[in-house]
C-alpha cells in the first residue's frame, strides 16, 4: 500500500471513530428530548388541573362571601 492509500485509510477510520461518537451523542440527545417532552407534558397537565382547583376555590369563595350574613356591625 502507498503512503497516500495509508493516509486516507487513517483519516477513514477517525471520520468512522468521530461518526461513531457523533451517532451516541444524537442517540443520547433523542432520548433525553423524549424525557424532557413526557415531563413537560406531565407538568402541563398538572398545571391544568391546579388552575381549574384555584378557579373552583375562587368561585366557591366569591359564592360563600355573597351568601354571607352580613357581619354584627352593620
Amino acid at each position: 500500500m502507498n503512503p497516500a492509500d495509508e493516509m486516507l485509510q487513517h483519516r477513514l477510520a477517525e471520520l468512522e471513530v468521530k461518526l461513531t461518537f457523533i451517532d451516541e451523542t444524537v442517540q443520547g440527545l433523542a432520548t433525553a428530548d423524549a424525557r424532557q417532552s413526557v415531563r413537560i407534558a406531565a407538568l402541563e397537565r398538572t398545571l391544568r388541573e391546579l388552575r381549574g382547583e384555584l378557579s373552583s376555590m375562587r368561585n366557591t369563595q366569591l359564592e360563600d362571601a355573597h351568601n354571607e350574613s352580613p357581619p354584627p356591625h352593620y
